[in-house]
């Protein structure tokens, strides 16, 4: 399991929480893979509640599955929940992208061009866990540009669904379109056009869907 920095007054769930998603999407903890409370409070260095207390939270959005008296198992990909995942983000994203339109001044409009260039240097390099962060980054950079931060936080919980496929399409697909794909809806943004900006988010959220043959080839054992 790759361990993450902890940050400034992280509380320990907090703290398990986010390494144990960060572990699930970048498939570190596979799917289908049995987890240990006790292994991954020792790896942590944390006791036990609160590796307990965040994988009853993952059970919640049902990445996790908790068995009692055995310990708990990463969930195999269930498309109905990645969709579920996605059509949350879908819903979200595009009301957001129109609002960055209205909203975007020179500031966040750097911020994206910066995002993009470091996009591209990723990709051209083989990067698929930088250029994953670069990803998450963009959409980010998009709700805080629309002034929703908080609704951003918000989604990260069940969002784990549709991240860990975006993961692998970064991993089996080599006919990557997502940076071109940002490239343009910033293009969109800038132009001041909220109804491309919406047209190409739907286009960039929905290529999961034209990835999945090549997601179910170099991973069948996670279905």
């Amino acid at each position: 399991m790759h361990l993450l920095e902890r940050q400034p007054r992280e509380t320990g769930r907090d703290y398990a929480l986010r390494t144990i998603k960060e572990n699930i999407i970048s498939l570190d903890l596979a799917p289908g893979s049995l987890v240990s409370e006790n292994e991954l409070a020792a790896e942590m260095g944390l006791s036990r509640t609160p590796v307990r207390e965040a994988l009853i939270e993952l059970a919640k959005v049902k990445i996790v599955e908790i068995i009692p008296q055995k310990g708990s198992v990463v969930s195999r990909i269930d498309y109905d929940l990645v969709e579920e995942s996605r059509f949350m983000r879908h819903v979200l994203e595009c009301a957001v992208v129109e609002l960055d339109c209205e909203l975007a001044g020179s500031d966040g409009l750097r911020r994206l061009e910066e995002n993009v260039k470091l996009q591209n240097f990723y990709l051209e390099h083989g990067s698929a866990e930088s250029l994953m962060e670069m990803d998450n980054q963009f959409h980010s950079i998009l709700f805080e540009i629309a002034q929703k931060k908080q609704v951003y936080s918000l989604i990260q919980n069940i969002s784990i669904h549709f991240d860990r496929v975006r993961r692998m399409a970064l991993e089996s697909n080599k006919d990557l379109k997502i940076v071109e794909d940002h490239a343009q809806i910033l293009n969109a943004i800038r132009s001041n056009d909220p109804q491309q900006a919406r047209h190409l988010t739907q286009i960039h959220l929905s290529r999961y869907k034209f990835d999945a043959a090549a997601i179910r080839e170099s991973y069948p054992q996670y279905f």
